[in-house]
């Protein structure tokens, strides 16, 4: 969601017969799919993906834990196209009225778009080609090589989204039906969007989203004015500032454990489950506070006592391989659970179908809901055709498979044609398993198309093949869940398949120059990738290791690392088994592996301030929880936005060589 964690938590808790408003008695009018989609609308989600681009590579580059911006473009889409007709109409002009099937048209849009921030691979695969990764990793170190290095550039990175982003969208839209109707799968993060955007073109729903936007709205001012007060102290270089205070004292600093004042991983453990956040601390705890102290302490027996910080040969290399040995153990488990869901799940529907004996049409339409019956008939009404989803896939594969390796050319045109010729059935196994999970496996998919790629292409060339083939898989499944997922709130709202898919197409288009415009931002202002800084690009170093890994074996891991790495990959796998194998009142206090994961090689400041979120929640939920449910996502949203609007003039500051006035700095007392 080495993968950035994509967590989700719906901002309203509604039932489906609060929500659902005038859909089910038909009396409101369905505007043809032409009308859905508006040139407002479209200003709109331009604007609010350009925003939640920021803050998708502020995460990426800093922690990689990246909450669900679905509902806040849901609501932000409501409020700014609202108070667009709200002026219009005040200075007597006509406008069309803002409808439920355009909210959901725009939010489609902006998800997609910022989803390429994230799928884009800018904060892992495509960073790990850059010099800087090379260099980190160390220029002796084996099957690191300088002819596997790949500067960024906006030319290269642009036209390489264009060719692999579309695909995912054609992969599997002749199956929406499938999925969607037929199937019934739930894909939770889409129903509950759809359920909160439906709320809002009620009275009651209206007057409560009005209220949550004066709430995000609040809270982003604040956490705006707050990140431009903490600028001032943050000096030159990396030890200045709120960033960089001892809260809990010296010592505890220097083993990353602070509370850094971030408005932005607040805002996270806000919006993230309480689980998710007591995992990140139990991580941060495990490794900042005995294995990394443990492990130190055996320098100069274990490793060489006189290596940089950064050496692989030393204490990084424990923290990168240990971190990866927990992330692929979950990825793996989890991989392998969904499969085996799916194809228990499918038999299943299958053996159900042919038991039950035939009934006429028209006895099953009696017994269906008019509300059911208004969806389906909405939902297939304006059909895309099979052979228009396959006819573009196969031109757009054609297109890819000639100009991929035009940009990489250590990846062959026949390989990246057997990426799309497997694409489609990882799509749909990872498009199946979200819409029962809620849970995408897309960067899993990916590591698999890396380590596959990379071992095939050998030495020569197969670390930049590994992580561009890696690119490949990931863009794709990850895109088709996420429109399967859109086709879900479409279904729910009543929006039409084509409005949705032009939707997803425009705001893919978006995304392939807004994604990279905004990473450019970041990589021309901010030092991207020092492990000492705050932009650390944590899994540019975990991805490209990866691909060496893939080559090289584990012959270059230092004293005990494998042994260790075993351990924590076969713990990965036992909590998740235990996770599924005890009641849910249990298993909801189990932790998960993923996400301990995350502080293993990134530090355990940001699990801190995850913390402080879920503690206010938890405090909030006990004292007022019906107040908590409306505006906990408002709060958590606007702390997030805030923080990542302030991101801009921070760039613009930073490339016009204007530093802050003041250091605020803590050290030791000197004795006198």
């Amino acid at each position: 969601m080495g993968t950035s964690i994509d967590i989700t938590e719906p901002m309203l808790r509604l039932s489906a017969e609060e929500a659902d408003g005038r859909i089910a008695d038909g009396s409101e009018r369905i505007p043809p799919w032409k009308e859905q989609i508006t040139l407002r609308g479209l200003v709109v989600s331009a604007l609010l993906g350009c925003l939640f681009c920021i803050i998708t590579h502020k995460l990426n580059l800093t922690v990689g834990v990246i909450p669900s911006l679905n509902v806040a473009a849901g609501l932000l889409g409501f409020f700014f196209v609202r108070s667009w007709t709200g002026i219009l109409e005040n200075l007597g002009f006509r406008v069309a009225p803002f409808t439920r099937q355009e909210n959901t048209v725009i939010q489609t849009c902006v998800v997609a778009c910022y989803g390429l921030a994230f799928s884009g691979g800018f904060g892992s695969y495509m960073l790990s080609m850059d010099q800087r990764t090379y260099e980190l990793i160390g220029k002796d170190y084996p099957g690191n090589r300088p002819e596997d290095v790949k500067i960024p550039s906006l030319g290269w990175m642009i036209g390489f989204m264009f060719v692999v982003s579309f695909l995912g969208l054609f992969s599997l839209v002749a199956l929406r039906k499938l999925m969607v109707i037929d199937y019934k799968l739930t894909y939770p993060s889409g129903t509950a969007t759809a359920l909160l955007i439906n709320s809002f073109h009620t009275n009651a729903g209206a007057e409560l989203a009005r209220k949550q936007v004066h709430c995000l709205g609040k809270y982003l001012s604040l956490s705006f004015l707050w990140s431009c007060f903490k600028w001032f102290f943050s000096g030159v270089g990396d030890s200045c500032g709120f960033d960089n205070f001892p809260t809990l004292g010296l010592t505890a600093f220097n083993n990353t454990f602070y509370f850094d004042f971030s408005a932005t991983y607040v805002g996270c453990g806000l919006i993230c489950p309480h689980i998710v956040n007591c995992s990140v601390l139990l991580g941060a705890i495990i490794s900042w506070g005995f294995l990394w102290p443990f492990i130190s302490k055996r320098a100069g027996d274990w490793y060489p006592d006189n290596l940089e910080s950064n050496d692989f040969k030393g204490l990084y290399g424990y923290k990168v391989f240990i971190a990866i040995s927990l992330i692929l153990g979950d990825g793996l488990y989890n991989l392998v659970k969904i499969v085996y869901i799916t194809i228990k799940e499918m038999l299943n529907a299958q053996s159900q179908r042919k038991a039950l004996p035939h009934v006429a049409n028209q006895e099953a339409d009696d017994s269906k809901t008019l509300e059911e019956n208004l969806r389906n008939t909405t939902f297939v009404k304006d059909s895309i055709p099979a052979w228009f989803a396959t006819s573009g896939y196969i031109a757009l594969a054609a297109i890819s498979t000639a100009t991929i390796p035009i940009i990489f050319p250590q990846l062959r045109w026949y390989l990246v044609l057997a990426c799309y010729l497997v694409a489609p059935a990882l799509a749909f196994c990872n498009s199946y398993g979200t819409g029962l999970t809620d849970w995408s496996l897309s960067s899993t998919y990916g590591k698999i198309g890396l380590f596959t790629f990379s071992a095939l292409v050998g030495s020569n060339g197969g670390v930049i093949a590994g992580l561009a083939a890696c690119g490949v898989m990931m863009s794709i499944v990850s895109t088709a869940a996420d429109l399967m997922q859109d086709f879900k709130t479409g279904y729910l709202t009543l929006s039409s398949p084509s409005s949705m898919f032009v939707s997803q197409i425009v705001g893919t288009a978006l995304g392939c120059i807004v994604a990279p415009l905004t990473f450019w931002l970041y990589w021309t202002a901010f030092d991207i990738g020092s492990p000492d800084g705050m932009y650390k690009a944590p899994y540019a170093v975990i991805y490209r290791e990866m691909a060496i890994l893939g080559i090289e074996g584990f012959s270059a891991l230092p004293k005990h690392c494998l042994e260790i790495c075993c351990l924590f990959f076969v713990m990965a796998i036992v909590i998740n088994i235990a996770r599924d194998v005890t009641p849910a009142t249990i298993s909801a206090y189990i932790p998960i592996p993923m996400a301990m994961a995350v502080p293993f090689y990134i530090g355990a400041y940001f699990a801190i301030d995850m913390f402080v979120g879920t503690v206010i929640l938890f405090v909030w939920e006990r004292l007022k929880k019906e107040e908590a449910d409306d505006f906990a996502g408002a709060v958590a949203s606007g702390l997030i936005c805030g923080d990542g609007i302030w991101t801009i003039p921070s760039a613009i500051l930073s490339i016009s060589r204007i530093n802050p006035p003041i250091c605020m700095y803590f050290g030791p007392s000197s004795s006198t």
